[in-house]
């Protein structure tokens, strides 16, 4: 039975990703470093921490990946100042946990003001009241920590909880923590990997929201290998 229910956020909650994915052209121009290639932005998505600065150091050893890093966030700062749009289904579920009285909390490789700043500017805010960033964990996704912590904030062993993710490390980190894990793809549909991790994998939250209204105790039951 699920107890509390864990969101990502980027591309889960948010249609941020698609958004992020168009920064580091102009991120790279400003510090007058070639073009990124799409083996680089797609294989951005989903990372945080050292992860995403090793990807960074493979890509463009020329550049302090910090010094990137920063580019590009501040190019998200100012496109991202006013939000996102939320994901289908979004609101819908939320009020669904909130009727059943589900705890709820968010758990992203963002800043905590980041996090807050979208919730609070889409209205998301008064459905959780703890959110777990990447500086709360000891380390990024496909590592466990974050979800492991976020657990420990609802007070609930995590497997008991559900995480809800888009990403592909995402999707290894709620495995490996031992939640039943769902992936609602964004941009990058599962492998065949990703499908043998995941408990589900779900078009949109308002097929989330199906499932758990309609489908008993066990709307995602456990994979044989989980």
């Amino acid at each position: 039975m699920i107890k509390g229910v864990i969101f990502d956020m980027d591309g889960l909650m948010f249609d941020t990703e698609r958004i992020w994915t168009t920064l580091w052209a102009p991120a790279t121009e400003k510090l007058g470093l070639p073009t990124p290639c799409e083996e680089f932005v797609s294989g951005a998505r989903g990372l945080a921490g050292e992860n995403m600065l090793r990807h960074l150091r493979k890509f463009y050893p020329q550049c302090d990946p910090n010094v990137l890093l920063a580019a590009v966030r501040a190019e998200g700062k100012t496109a991202l100042a006013n939000g996102a749009p939320a994901k289908p289904g979004l609101f819908a579920l939320l009020d669904y946990l909130e009727e059943k009285n589900i705890p709820r909390i968010v758990a992203s490789s963002s800043s905590h003001e980041t996090i807050e700043r979208y919730l609070r500017i889409s209205g998301a805010d008064r459905y959780f009241t703890d959110t777990v960033c990447g500086d709360d964990a000891s380390a990024s996704k496909p590592d466990p920590a974050i979800f492991l912590v976020a657990a420990q904030h609802l007070g609930l062993p995590a497997s008991d909880c559900l995480v809800l993710e888009d990403s592909f490390n995402g999707v290894r980190a709620g495995h490996a923590s031992g939640a039943v894990t769902v992936m609602v793809p964004d941009l990058q549909q599962p492998t065949e990997e990703i499908l043998s991790l995941c408990d589900a994998c779900c078009k949109d939250l308002n097929e989330v929201l199906d499932r758990m209204r309609n489908g008993g105790k066990t709307p995602f039951p456990r994979k044989k290998n989980c």
